[in-house]
């Protein structure tokens, strides 16, 4: 399938919108648009359910996370430092992401920490659009193919694919777990664009992604 390219708020919303229903049982939604998501480089390990970029800076916040909340980065390391800083800063932006929807705030400083721009309000909308249906998300993530393309000392962008096979929706009040049957949906392509800030890190600009990409199949 082709990747559509879309403003970073309107794929990310849409993504929002199918991420709920698609996780619901329901089959309405675009099939092209995705929800945002993170990246590393090595091999396939699990993290940490309360990650923490402190290891990268100390400046960095520190995400808390549930414990029903696990991913895993395939590949982890590339040996080249820049490309593995860009690679870390958006593992924990999806990290915070996910934080942010569990506290049910748009607005979660860790969130903020990590997008920029277009990326900050994306986010913020990507959240909202959980608070208002009063869901939350549980399970395990595989983020994998993971490649970063370095265009200046400031600015980069990568592509990965995600397995959400394993990744629900929850309704809060309930605990109830929308499951929907693993099909080819349940693979998604992702293309970000990041930038460094003055403090170093490479905060999210822009992100599209294509739910049931041919180059993401198992």
């Amino acid at each position: 399938m082709k990747r559509r390219s879309l403003p970073v708020a309107a794929a990310l919303v849409a993504s929002a919108a199918l991420l709920l229903t698609a996780c619901g049982g329901d089959d309405s939604g675009s099939k092209d648009n995705d929800k945002i998501a993170g990246a590393d480089t090595g091999s396939e390990t699990p993290a940490s359910p309360t990650a923490s970029a402190s290891a990268a800076s100390a400046d960095r916040p520190k995400i808390e996370l549930p414990s029903d909340l696990a991913y895993t980065f395939t590949p982890e390391g590339t040996g080249d430092a820049v490309k593995d800083a860009v690679l870390k800063d958006n593992a924990e932006m999806i990290r915070a992401l996910d934080a942010a929807i569990v506290a049910q705030n748009p607005r979660l400083p860790a969130l903020e920490f990590y997008t920029e721009g277009e990326g900050a309000v994306a986010a913020q909308q990507w959240v909202k659009a959980f608070t208002d249906a009063k869901w939350t998300v549980t399970g395990t993530v595989r983020y994998f193919d993971r490649q970063v393309t370095i265009s200046s000392k400031e600015s980069a962008s990568l592509t990965y694919c995600a397995d959400e096979s394993k990744g629900f929706s929850k309704v809060i009040k309930t605990n109830e777990i929308k499951k929907t049957p693993v099909s080819k949906d349940s693979y998604v392509a992702y293309g970000v664009q990041v930038q460094k800030n003055k403090d170093g890190v490479w905060e999210t600009l822009k992100i599209q992604s294509t739910r049931g990409a041919d180059g993401c199949q198992p």
